[in-house]
């Protein structure tokens, strides 16, 4: 739809169905130009701040001391007393100085040196992922391909047994896709939360006893403020770093491949060209923005882009739409993986929630695109792409491709 056609009574941002054929992008463009801080009627809520535009995206998320990430949750959902309580736990969904005191100890698994260590695993894993399906000649991306290296190397990292990799994988889909038909309900996002604590409660009584170097074992045995985690920390961190770690690459992995075969001319200059790899894997993420929102709650009255904000509202900023803001980006709605600068904001923007996994996630990107290139060059698409139905996760579930088939490698 054109957004000179829109009004607002035609956007409704907490319809996830209308996020299935894509990201609504007129919405935010009409938005962005109209009042990049408006205030969303919700049926069954509060109402809320829907926040657009970059630079009042970077406000809300640098800002912990006006729009907090404790008071109310950093996801969309509104929780009762109880659920609140047990989510502040999560590292998510916690303001400094705590939250820094917190992400010091996750950082022991995300610095250079130990993500370094990972190359060659990653490479490995690559190859063997490949090597499932380059003999048939067609695949269904998402879950042979775009899945499964998130999958090994967050279970890797988490000291989780390579076979055990699936259920993590079962366990993300459902309580992240629980908009989905696909995936079930609220009721089984419920259950797949409770059957992931008790396994990383297992998990995590096993390297009491026998510690190893992954971060879990890590965990473990660390301090915060002189007391160790409880076990619902932990099994709040597992979670996390579970879905994290999974979703999000996996997404961004699939949302780029798609977008290469709508634009298979910037497919073939990669092709061409692999010095254009570092800025190409920056521009997949501005351009899919896997994660497409988060919320605050205001803690005072404040000022946001012109519009008077009170105490204790919420308010949510939409990054998929910062990175795609006209002030910031030129010709921002086209995949362009020549694109410099580009500071989009598809890990944070900054500020106390920066993505701990972007170097990770980055070496992923490129170790799986540098594979395709080389081992699937004529990759295309082969049928219908089914989009997760979401309005948070910017997924894709089904992806078939085909390929020329070619030759397994020694891993």
């Amino acid at each position: 739809m054109n957004t000179s056609d829109l009004d607002f009574s035609d956007i409704d941002l907490t319809d996830s169905k209308a996020f299935v054929a894509g990201v609504p992008h007129d919405w935010f463009s009409f938005l962005r130009r109209n009042a990049p801080v408006w205030w969303h009627e919700e049926s069954d809520g509060p109402g809320f701040w829907a926040v657009t535009g970059y630079d009042d995206c970077n406000t809300v998320n640098r800002d912990y001391g006006l729009f907090s990430s404790h008071d109310k949750g950093a996801l969309f959902v509104d929780m009762d007393d109880e659920q609140l309580a047990q989510q502040q736990l999560l590292m998510l969904n916690m303001d400094p100085p705590i939250h820094t005191r917190y992400r010091r100890l996750v950082n022991k698994g995300f610095t250079p040196r130990v993500v370094n260590q990972l190359h060659d695993r990653i490479h490995a894993a690559t190859d063997t992922i490949i090597n499932e399906v380059i003999e048939t000649g067609h695949a269904d991306f998402v879950t042979a391909i775009s899945s499964e290296l998130p999958l090994i190397v967050i279970a890797e990292l988490l000291g989780v047994p390579h076979e055990d990799r699936h259920r993590m994988f079962d366990w993300s889909n459902q309580m992240i896709g629980s908009e989905d038909p696909e995936y079930h309900t609220e009721d089984v996002a419920e259950a797949a939360s409770m059957e992931l604590y008790a396994y990383a409660s297992k998990l995590f009584a096993e390297k009491r006893i026998d510690p190893h170097e992954d971060l879990m074992s890590v965990l473990t045995g660390v301090e915060v403020e002189g007391e160790h985690l409880s076990d619902l920390e932990l099994e709040l961190f597992f979670l996390l770093l579970t879905v994290a770690g999974n979703e999000t690459t996996r997404n961004l992995i699939s949302g780029a491949m798609v977008a290469f075969f709508d634009n298979p001319d910037q497919w073939e200059l990669l092709r061409n060209d692999r010095t254009l790899l570092p800025s190409a894997i920056e521009e997949m993420l501005r351009y899919v923005t896997p994660v497409m929102n988060f919320r605050r709650q205001s803690t005072t009255a404040t000022e946001l882009g012109g519009q008077p904000i009170k105490a204790d509202e919420k308010v949510v900023f939409f990054h998929i739409s910062a990175n795609r803001d006209e002030a910031m980006f030129d010709d921002p709605q086209r995949f362009d993986i020549t694109r410099k600068p580009n500071p989009h904001i598809a890990f944070g923007g900054g500020g106390p929630h920066f993505c701990l996994g972007a170097n990770l996630a980055r070496m992923e990107i490129r170790v799986m695109f540098e594979h395709l290139l080389d081992r699937m060059p004529d990759i295309h698409l082969d049928g219908k792409v089914e989009r997760l139905q979401s309005s948070f996760i910017n997924g894709v579930k089904h992806i078939p491709v085909a390929f020329t088939p070619g030759p397994r490698v020694a891993t």
